[in-house]
């Protein structure tokens, strides 16, 4: 029986993409072969928002990238204490 071979995936990034995007909003939709999730930044005050960037994925990826963010969500509560998504003096949450 043959070994599997170790794949090394080297991954570049640009400086403008390394540097990123602030984001205070997402938009997610769905059809039955990809997830659609728009990135957005909402200044305080503003009647328009500009979509920052949209990823699209597959339903797969989509699952393993929730799983990813709840790990990470969990390893950082653990160390910094939980993470409140109401807003002090409002019933909206956060995004």
């Amino acid at each position: 029986m043959e070994k599997e071979q170790e794949l090394k995936l080297e991954i570049q990034m640009n400086d403008d993409v390394a540097t990123g995007q602030y984001i205070n909003m997402a938009v997610v939709n769905h059809n039955d072969s990809e997830f659609v999730i728009d990135c957005i930044y909402v200044q305080p005050q503003a009647p328009k928002a500009r979509v920052q960037s949209r990823l699209i994925t597959s339903p797969r990826h989509a699952k393993r990238l929730l799983l990813a963010l709840q790990s990470n969500i969990d390893s950082y509560e653990k160390k910094h204490g939980a993470i409140n998504l109401i807003e002090m003096g409002s019933n909206k949450l956060n995004s």
